[in-house]
């Protein structure tokens, strides 16, 4: 099982709308059992960091994580949704 951590400012608002939209990505394509999806706030999330295979942020991470994390700020506004879902499947190896 994969996994996956999906973060905001306070882990409240925009990382459920950010959830959602891959919860629902995952299924149509058959994904949605081979992911295990987490949420959380980056303050208290991003130190581990390396316990995910994936980490989508739809907020500011520090400079030093940034190559690791896959920015979700697409799933918020519409506009190139389909490269965050493809970066997604990259970084779990499911593509």
């Amino acid at each position: 099982m994969k996994t996956l951590m999906v973060v905001c400012g306070s882990g409240i608002a925009t990382s459920t709308l950010a959830e959602g939209k891959i919860k629902e990505f995952l299924e149509e394509k058959g994904l949605a059992d081979k992911v295990k999806i987490y949420k959380g706030n980056v303050a208290e999330q991003i130190n581990n960091i390396d316990d995910y295979d994936a980490f989508v942020s739809t907020t500011v991470v520090p400079d030093d994580v940034q190559e690791k994390v896959i920015s979700g700020v697409s799933l918020l506004t519409g506009v190139g949704e389909d490269e965050v879902y493809s970066q997604i499947l990259n970084k779990l190896g499911l593509n």
